[in-house]
Parts: structure tokens; C-alpha cells; sequence
């Protein structure tokens, strides 16, 4: 296999009761299924992170961006646009037309598959519950024991980091907590609370 380090990053945040606002398109009209005006905030801070060339050798600059299609699911449940919108600007710095988003939530088997047989750094933002049932258990990682079995719905800090070594099979996973803005957290998801 070639080597291989894939990103794996929550979309950013949501309408969450009057506390947070409503969802808004990124021209400005509201959407429940889309970003609040904080996590709009938090997608230029991926933006910044990973296509500045700044995040170092923990956040490296991806080749390839994929996010979950925002039209449409094959699981009946409705469409999100808040993935595609979290890394949709991310993709354009980096010189992509937009996300890769031939994959819907229901598709993540789909999804793995195709990330298996890829190189160099490839970033993925998807919906934090099927992150944990869906992605995870399909990607082949040798510290498996690591690996967080509940994200929090209140945590959009998180990266999960898996290399994969060139002629290896198996992925190493790391989580980081770059604490990019006000109110995140280096604690690891391991340590929250069950919460839904």
C-alpha cells in the first residue's frame, strides 16, 4: 500500500436551541442544515490550519478533500450541508473546485474503500456519529484500542489522524486537539461524557 495519512474532522457547528443562532448558507440565508455562524468561524480555522502550510507536520496540507454529498443520503436520513460547507473553502485554498462529495451519509463502506488505495494526505468531514460506527471500525489501525468509541455531540475540536507507512497495512491513529479557538479542548474524547 502507499503510504497514506487521512484527517478525519467533525463538521463544524450547528443550530443548537437559541443559544447558537441559526444555521446559514454561505450566502447568508438561513438553513437548519447548515453552519451557525461559529462554525463558520471554526471552517476558516480548518481553512487556516491545513491550507496554510503552517499546521506543521501534524496538520499537513491535504491533496484531497471529501465530504459527505450535501443533497442527498442513502441512509433516508436528511441531507446535511454542514460537512461540505466545513471544508468547502479548505478545498478551494488548496486549489480543488470544491469537495469531493461522491459519497452520502449511508455510503461509508463506500467511502473507506476508496480512501484505502490513495497517498500523500487526504482530509474527510463527516457527521461525528457515523464517524464512530461507520468509518472507524473499516479502517485497519494497529492501535485499535486507541481509537475513541463516542464522540461527543458537543466537540468540533478534534482531528483523528491514521498513517499509514508506505508497503504497510495497517494504520497508526493519533488524536489531536489543536485548540484553534475559544473554548476547545486538549481533552481527549475518550475523556467526555456520554452525552447523546
Amino acid at each position: 500500500m502507499n503510504a497514506l495519512t487521512l484527517l478525519i474532522i467533525r463538521h463544524a457547528e450547528k443550530p443548537d436551541g437559541d443559544t447558537t443562532g441559526p444555521g446559514l448558507t454561505h450566502t447568508g440565508k438561513p438553513d437548519s442544515k447548515s453552519l451557525v455562524i461559529f462554525g463558520w468561524e471554526r471552517a476558516g480555522a480548518w481553512t487556516a490550519l491545513f491550507g496554510s502550510g503552517l499546521g506543521g507536520t501534524d496538520y499537513p496540507t491535504p491533496q484531497a478533500v471529501y465530504a459527505a454529498d450535501p443533497d442527498s443520503t442513502k441512509d433516508g436520513s436528511d441531507p446535511s450541508r454542514r460537512p461540505y460547507e466545513t471544508v468547502l473553502e479548505l478545498a478551494a485554498r488548496i486549489g480543488l473546485d470544491k469537495p469531493n462529495t461522491s459519497f452520502a451519509t449511508g455510503q461509508e463502506a463506500a467511502l473507506v474503500e476508496a480512501l484505502l488505495p490513495l497517498s500523500g494526505a487526504v482530509l474527510v468531514a463527516w457527521e461525528h456519529k457515523a464517524i464512530i460506527s461507520d468509518i472507524l471500525p473499516r479502517l485497519p489501525v494497529s492501535n485499535e484500542g486507541q481509537l475513541p468509541t463516542h464522540w461527543s455531540g458537543k466537540r468540533f475540536d478534534v482531528v483523528l489522524r491514521f498513517d499509514r507507512a508506505a508497503g504497510g497495512a495497517d494504520f497508526k491513529f493519533t488524536e489531536l486537539c489543536p485548540c484553534l479557538m475559544s473554548g476547545d479542548s486538549n481533552t481527549p474524547l475518550k475523556g467526555d461524557p456520554k452525552d447523546d
